[in-house]
């Protein structure tokens, strides 16, 4: 049976799956809400891109308000760690859990050494995992100086300009053998054999893999409670899943009740909603969305829901941007109504709005309720002000809810 949701319903849904439905809680942010928020998402997508934030702080800014990045790291480096580093949607933060799962289905072997010449690749192998057994966690660099190898100059520059041990490693780290034990301040990770990494219940005793069509059905269920309702395409790019085997998971979830098909008055597709997804009678959130937020994945499912057409505009040349270079969308109660151009010039202790623009059905208080969002931004990242420079047509109104 086919059930029937209103446009409105199915933002909602979607909003409550992803923890933007509710006003936050004005008590102080634990390590265990950081926590239930990330089992929530499933997953949180990290960039090196630091114009506002580290991308994968900002997910949790903006459901959570002002708390401490502090307890990213203890959730993620702690034995019994609730975070790890894979590849899913694109480089990751995922539950532990899910790891082999993924491991059995993700394919990015043009990251790592793949293309390596193989006496090279296999002697450092054995020396990167001999020394990362004996040792604890290092960065690329101390690997590189620890066993001693001496780059081959090479005017053909490759990728990111990795070296050999580089490449090495996040060969490994693609295959599931070392895994990223934490970061530096620098971002670099710092590598380990990822059987020290999981959590010891999810430790396993040589290379047993699960079942692939067992874990393809684990991660599109995870995917819909994370979605609350999508399409099948949906469902699949949460974790970056090929589409026709994730076609077949849903068709099995459904069988077996997990998933419900829904109809959605506007919006022409399939589409399959989670039996335990909420359907709360309004949201009221406030929020300032990362270009590399979990709501925001998708972009015709983004354009289909809230009508907001978006793109990241950050490899497009200067003069041919429409918004700006790190664009975040707001969402203001189940709509998003505008979109700021923003960057934390640390060196000042302001933050810039570079551009501001609302959406043709922006409410008249969108203003009022930005400028409060951006001061809230401002102080989580210790800024002292926030500067409003007048370009888009909500940057005037900014400005004097600002002032």
């Amino acid at each position: 049976m086919i059930e029937r949701l209103s446009l409105p319903q199915a933002r909602r849904i979607a909003l409550q799956a992803q923890g933007l439905a509710k006003v936050r809680s004005t008590e102080p942010v634990t390590a265990r809400a950081v926590g239930r928020t990330f089992a929530r998402l499933q997953l949180v997508q990290i960039d090196s891109v630091n114009v506002v934030s580290r991308s994968h702080f900002l997910p949790f800014f903006a459901r959570l308000g002002n708390y401490d990045r502090d307890l990213l790291a203890t959730l993620s480096s702690s034995a019994q760690r609730k975070m790890m580093e894979y590849w899913a949607h694109e480089a990751s933060f995922i539950r532990p859990e899910h790891f082999h799962d993924l491991r059995v289905w993700q394919s990015r072997t043009w990251v790592g050494s793949e293309s390596m010449e193989a006496a090279l690749r296999d002697r450092l192998e054995g020396e990167i995992l001999e020394l990362l057994g004996r040792s604890r966690p290092l960065t690329a660099r101390e690997v590189t100086a620890r066993i001693g190898h001496e780059e081959v100059s090479n005017k053909d520059e490759w990728g990111w300009n990795w070296n050999a041990v580089k490449r090495t490693l996040e060969g490994l780290f693609e295959k599931g053998a070392v895994s990223a034990a934490g970061r530096t301040e620098q971002f670099e990770r710092r590598y380990a054999p990822t059987a020290k990494v999981l959590p010891p219940a999810l430790r396993h005793d040589g290379d047993s893999s699960p079942d692939k069509s067992e874990a393809m059905l684990r991660l599109i269920e995870a995917s819909a409670l994370a979605h609350g309702i999508g399409t099948v395409r949906c469902l699949a790019d949460y974790f970056r899943l090929p589409v026709r085997e994730s076609a077949g998971a849903v068709e099995t979830l459904v069988r077996r009740g997990t998933l419900r098909p829904a109809s959605v008055a506007g919006w022409n597709a399939e589409l399959y909603v989670h039996s335990d997804a909420a359907r709360p009678r309004k949201a009221v959130a406030r929020a300032l969305l990362s270009p590399f937020d979990s709501l925001v994945f998708e972009r015709r499912r983004l354009e289909q829901l809230f009508g907001f057409h978006y793109r990241l505009e950050i490899y497009t040349p200067a003069e041919k941007r429409r918004y700006g270079y790190y664009v975040l969308p707001f969402l203001l109660g189940e709509n998003i109504v505008a979109r700021v151009d923003l960057k934390a010039d640390r060196q000042s202790g302001t933050l810039l709005v570079r551009g501001a623009f609302g959406e043709p059905d922006a409410p008249a208080h969108t203003a009022v309720e930005l400028a409060g969002e951006l001061a809230l931004m401002a102080q989580w990242l210790g800024l002292d002000a926030v500067v409003v420079h007048q370009h888009g047509d909500l940057a005037p109104a900014l400005a004097e809810a600002m002032a």
